[in-house]
């Protein structure tokens, strides 16, 4: 008997108990060599005082087993605690969720018979940094961060998964017609990388029309690759069409760690009823088979739920007369599945591994980064202020101005509102004003200091600064409409 594979686990919270001993029921009896060390994380260590929502003991459990298969938790909404997800995705470098989306028509209705797609998501960078805030009494900010080596990780590791997993095709999706720098660079990477696997088709679509496109016609898509926002709304929207959310596990890939779930939430209200669908957190646990090489049972497994599928055992969330044959709760649903081990579906495909299917890329290594000559060109300083109109506030601004540096403009939610702004335009007590040489010159740090000491001297209060820089003379940084 091969040595057990030590995991860590996390029952979590809501029906995440209850799930997790499905999966687990089903793990055992499909014989998993699994050596289970449980840790508690989420809501009850949160309660308990400890902010981090995750005990040093617990972290220990994860850098030693370096596997963890973990339950929903709770994460509050508008307030109160950080994500434990996305702190343990950062904390643990678990850079690639990947997340299947398949459809089991006609088991499990659906409009979309044929949807078979991967979703390859960012999982560190984006907006999830949950950097914020509060500017102004009526201004909030959250940055928005993607890197160069952030996003050529995650593109070629989605190149990487198509070409081990036989997949035809990897589209990209950006809102890069608007944000020409953040998703601009992923985009610009996605076609460097592309470049590298010319046997693998490769696609660009603005988020917004392509998310549209895989709603309506998802056969038209293979793997997907998405910086992290749109790849976590866009995932649940491939899970729900396939006929449930409640049916799609995920992986969470790192260099060194691994964390395997679904992709659903907690679900307080659905807690300790017995109605919960396993299926999402027992397709992560396959997930999990094939990564620590334990294929055999991954494919057991997967076809005895398959199986189950077939046979019209189903929970609530996806049961449907006519189709179904048994509405069954959580624990009847592994058992169900338990009794079909050794079963292979009659008409679904059958599952089969290969080992690599969820391997990193032995070729992960940032891409050259050619030297630029960077040159500072201004500054944006943004302002708390109520005090009267965008005219005044340009005429009191341009007074200020110091040592070479002069006033180009003031802008309000993006929007240029001096010179020259529009009397219809929305402003609120946080502007951006920006200051550059009058030549176009290369200015120091000192002059910026010695700005923003005459900008406090005038009675504003300033509430940020952001550099304005040049790459080989090419303005790096956004912008003035109209110009």
């Amino acid at each position: 008997m091969s040595a057990k594979t030590p995991i860590t686990v996390a029952y979590g919270d809501g029906i995440g108990p209850e799930i997790m001993s499905a999966t687990l029921d089903v793990l055992n009896a499909a014989g998993a060599q699994l050596d289970i060390e449980v840790i508690e994380v989420g809501e009850k260590v949160y309660l308990a005082g400890n902010p981090a929502g995750i005990a040093a003991s617990a972290w220990e459990s994860l850098r030693r087993t370096k596997v963890f298969l973990k339950a929903p938790i709770t994460t509050p909404q508008g307030g109160g605690y950080k994500s434990l997800n996305v702190t343990t995705r950062t904390a643990l470098g678990l850079y690639a969720n990947v997340r299947p989306c398949v459809s089991y028509a006609p088991y499990v209705q659906t409009k979309h018979p044929v949807m078979d797609v991967v979703i390859v998501r960012e999982n560190e960078e984006d907006v999830y940094g949950g950097i914020e805030y509060q500017q102004t009494h009526q201004m909030t900010q959250a940055l928005k961060l993607i890197s160069r080596p952030g996003s050529e990780r995650i593109i070629r590791y989605a190149f990487e998964y198509a070409r081990r997993n036989n997949r035809r095709k990897v589209t990209c999706f950006t809102k890069d017609n608007i944000l020409k720098l953040t998703d601009g660079l992923f985009h610009k990477m996605f076609d460097e990388i592309a470049k590298e696997y010319p046997e693998i088709e490769h696609e660009h679509w603005i988020v917004d029309i392509g998310a549209a496109k895989l709603a309506d016609t998802p056969e038209s898509f293979d793997v997907l690759v998405l910086p992290n926002l749109y790849g976590d709304i866009l995932s649940d929207v491939a899970a729900q069409i396939t006929g449930s959310v409640g049916l799609a596990g995920s992986a969470n890939i790192g260099e060194i760690c691994s964390m395997f779930e679904a992709i659903h939430g907690s679900a307080p209200r659905r807690a300790g009823q017995n109605i919960a669908n396993p299926s999402g957190l027992m397709l992560g646990s396959i997930m999990m088979l094939v990564h620590v090489r334990q294929t055999d049972v991954a494919a057991r497994f997967h076809n005895a739920w398959l199986r189950t599928i077939e046979d019209g055992i189903h929970t609530y969330d996806i049961f449907r007369e006519g189709t179904s044959k048994q509405k069954v709760g959580t624990k009847e649903f592994a058992a169900a599945v338990i009794a079909r081990l050794g079963e292979k579906p009659q008409h679904l495909k059958p599952a089969s591994y290969k080992d690599v299917a969820l391997e990193k890329s032995p070729s992960f290594k940032t891409m050259a980064t050619d030297p630029r000559k960077k040159a500072l060109v201004g500054v944006d300083v943004y302002l708390d202020w109520s005090e009267g109109t965008a005219e005044e506030l340009g005429s009191a601004l341009s007074r200020v101005s110091a040592n070479g540096l002069e006033l180009k403009a003031i802008l309000n939610r993006g929007s240029r509102v001096w010179p020259k702004g529009l009397p219809e335009t929305l402003c609120t007590d946080q502007w951006r004003c920006r200051f550059q040489a009058k030549d176009g010159a290369e200015i120091s740090h000192a002059q910026i200091a010695e700005l923003l000491q005459r900008v406090a001297a005038a009675g504003f209060d300033f509430i940020q600064t952001e550099s304005l820089c040049t790459f080989d003379g090419r303005p790096e940084f956004s912008g003035i409409p109209g110009e």
